[in-house]
């Protein structure tokens, strides 16, 4: 069968129907004419190279293949070490039945009016100074001081979007896991050295607000508080956690020399008065301690009325 091309033909306007004709295939011989018969013309015909159209029959080299650009990776920001601190509730029910003294079971009362106030003025003076570490002591025992630091840390972290740490450095008698009915372990030695790291030691009862436990006393406790490493640890907490106040619970100021040892690391005291033990003495000797070295925030007068505020010796 001969090889052949179909070819339409140009029809007039108003002809008849498209006639069809066949015609031969061009042989090579008669390309080779033809292309002689183009080259006399006046308007030639240029041939160029597959190579400048773009086309080649060479294999593709790899480094002639344009790679994609790599899609960079953003890496998730991290949670802020505040967020994923050890979230441990306080029972609101078991310190009901037990009228645990706080000042969030007994809003009403003029004991936790005087707390909120404290709270207040408190926080107008550590804006005012740029400060915010705060170390709470008594002249003697059983003045109240942990009972002051717990309902005064309570209350500064019912601010809304505010960040409260209450430390118990108490190593002498720890009282804040007690005072919130808190089973949790403490090794503030550990924390304060660097052997335990802040994510695992510290807890948050609340969204304000996260706790420094002391499970155990520990009779090295000043020595603890001298070392240079119990600072840069505190520091590192207080940058990490954004804290916006850093309450301190510390031994008797006239029985121990912790808070002596620790005053490099706060920016004020605030001594806790007992109105049944306390004497004009006590705050004497307290208030020439500290001249020197810190700011004396005040005095809170502790069972003023102990007639009507029995609660407040517990």
């Amino acid at each position: 069968m001969k090889d052949f091309v179909t070819a339409k033909l140009d029809t007039p306007a108003g002809a008849a129907s498209p006639q069809w004709k066949e015609e031969p295939a061009m042989t090579q011989q008669g390309f080779k004419k033809f292309r002689r018969r183009r080259g006399n013309r006046q308007d030639p015909v240029v041939e160029a190279a597959p190579e400048a159209l773009g086309f080649s029959d060479a294999p593709a080299q790899v480094d002639d293949v344009v790679q994609p650009e790599p899609i960079a990776q953003v890496p998730a920001p991290l949670p802020e070490p505040w967020e994923i601190l050890r979230r441990v509730p306080i029972g609101v029910r078991e310190h009901q039945l037990a009228c645990s003294p706080l000042v969030n079971f007994f809003r009403d009362d003029p004991a936790a009016k005087a707390f909120d106030l404290l709270r207040t003025r408190l926080l107008h003076t550590l804006k005012a100074n740029g400060w915010k570490r705060v170390a709470i002591a008594a002249p003697t025992s059983g003045a109240g001081a942990t009972f002051t630091a717990v309902n005064l840390a309570l209350s500064l972290a019912r601010v809304p979007h505010s960040r409260t740490i209450l430390m118990d450095l108490n190593h002498r008698h720890p009282g804040l896991a007690t005072a919130l009915k808190l089973d949790q372990p403490g090794d503030m030695a550990g924390f304060l050295t660097g052997e335990v790291a802040m994510e695992e030691h510290l807890i948050r009862p609340a969204e304000t607000l996260a706790l420094g436990l002391t499970e155990a006393p520990d009779r090295n406790a000043a020595e603890i508080l001298h070392d240079s490493q119990c600072a840069d640890t505190l520091e590192d907490m207080i940058d990490r956690t954004k804290a916006d106040v850093v309450i301190y619970d510390l031994p008797p100021v006239l029985e121990y020399d912790d808070l002596t040892a620790f005053l490099p690391q706060v920016d004020g005291v605030l001594l806790v008065s007992d109105g049944t033990q306390t004497t004009a003495e006590h705050l004497a000797a307290c208030e020439k301690m500290l001249a020197g070295h810190t700011q004396l925030l005040g005095v809170v007068l502790n069972r003023a009325r102990h007639a009507e505020n029995a609660y407040l010796g517990r």
